[in-house]
């Protein structure tokens, strides 16, 4: 399917009483740093659903195999912790920019899991066939509520095949260095863009050649490229196409 690039009129008079009473399932997928887990967010505030970001589950493993020295790419043992490890995921508990709180065994690992250490570690647990099984069928049993957006890179794919409607967000590898950048330097941890860049080629290559669940959109994807769009403008994108998909009418102006 081709991108959206192009403006949007403004979503109003999508959200709230529209989908008050809907029941749904939206899988968001893309690469990493293409803005695919600040939509989902703004989406699922939008339409009063839950926001699920796959991803943290997966950097959990990671940061728990790291934290405990074990190989990373040993899924005999890696693929029993994750189904055994007791993870939740709860609305934010501090305003310090975070989009939710993350705890292993009650700690607060928010922001471990966004640490360079797992960023740079995480696609080798999230490529083991028994650690994303194990992480799938929890993904699953969470969807199960009825109103979810959940994000990732195989949702649409692999996790929540029959979602109401998927999206695919990406950016140039650029964009999303610069972004990623700016996100490590607002939190005062300094960053090379240069290498930045680099591991997120890196992990492009990885997460979209590996045998398990490769990184890719689903047949029946909006695609949305948000290097030039503001983050009002793909909430909007996202909202007609969800109305198209529960065969509502579009906002007068949409293309």
């Amino acid at each position: 399917m081709a991108p959206v690039t192009g403006d949007l009129a403004a979503g109003a008079g999508l959200a709230g009483p529209r989908f008050a009473a809907a029941r749904f399932a939206i899988a968001l997928d893309g690469p990493a740093g293409a803005g695919k887990s600040v939509l989902g967010a703004a989406l699922a505030a939008e339409i009063d659903a839950t926001y699920v970001d796959s991803g943290i589950a997966y950097r959990a493993v990671t940061w728990d195999a790291l934290a405990a020295g074990l190989d990373l790419h040993d899924d005999a043992t890696l693929a029993p912790r994750a189904a055994a490890m007791d993870l939740d995921v709860a609305p934010p508990t501090c305003r310090d920019g975070r989009q939710f709180t993350v705890t292993i065994a009650g700690r607060d690992v928010t922001w471990d899991l966004r640490s360079p250490a797992v960023d740079a570690a995480v696609s080798r647990p999230s490529a083991l066939p028994g650690v994303r099984a194990a992480v799938t069928e929890h993904l699953r049993r969470l969807a199960a509520t009825g109103r979810v957006v959940m994000v990732g890179r195989d949702i649409g794919t692999v996790v929540l095949p029959e979602a109401t409607l998927k999206l695919y967000v990406t950016a140039s590898a650029p964009t999303r260095a610069r972004r990623r950048v700016a996100d490590l330097r607002s939190r005062g941890i300094d960053a090379d863009e240069a290498a930045v860049l680099a591991a997120i080629l890196d992990r492009d290559g990885l997460d979209s050649t590996r045998d398990t669940a490769p990184l890719r959109a689903a047949l029946d994807a909006v695609t949305i490229e948000t290097d030039d769009l503001t983050i009002q403008r793909e909430v909007a994108i996202a909202l007609a196409a969800l109305a198209g998909r529960m065969g509502l009418a579009p906002p007068e102006g949409t293309p």
